[in-house]
C-alpha cells in the first residue's frame, strides 16, 4: 500500500512538473529568456549584437553631431540676418540723407521763387 502511495505521488510530482515546463514554454516571456537567436543562415554573418552602451554612444554622438551641425546653420542665419539689419540701415541713413537734402532744395526754390515773384511784382 505504501508503494501505491508513492507511485501516486510520484505520478502527482511528475505531472505537476510536466505542467509547470508547459506553462513555461507556453508563457509569452518565455522566449526572453532563451539566448539562443535564430537567424537565417545569411543573415547571422551580417548581424552582430552590439552592447546597448556601444549602440548608445553611436546614437549620442550621431544626435550631437546633428546639433552640431543646426547650430552652425542657426550662427550662419543669424549672422545673415545681422548683416541684412546693417544693409537696412545703411539704406535707411542714406534714406535720410537725402530726404534732408531734397527738404533743403524744396525751401531753396521757395526762396528763389519768392524773390523772381517780388521781382515780378514791381
Amino acid at each position: 500500500m505504501t508503494s501505491n502511495a508513492q507511485k501516486s505521488d510520484e505520478n502527482r510530482s511528475k505531472r505537476k512538473k510536466e505542467m509547470e515546463n508547459e506553462a513555461l514554454e507556453n508563457h509569452p516571456l518565455a522566449s526572453l529568456d532563451k539566448t539562443d537567436l535564430s537567424f537565417p543562415e545569411g543573415s547571422q554573418s551580417l548581424y552582430k549584437p552590439e552592447p546597448l552602451e556601444k549602440v548608445l554612444n553611436e546614437m549620442n554622438k550621431e544626435i550631437m553631431n546633428l546639433l552640431s551641425k543646426y547650430a552652425h546653420i542657426l550662427r550662419q542665419r543669424a549672422a545673415m540676418d545681422a548683416s541684412y539689419v546693417q544693409e537696412l540701415d545703411g539704406i535707411l541713413k542714406e534714406a535720410k540723407t537725402i530726404e534732408n537734402h531734397l527738404k533743403q532744395k524744396r525751401e531753396s526754390l521757395k526762396q528763389r521763387f519768392a524773390v523772381i515773384a517780388n521781382t515780378l511784382q514791381r
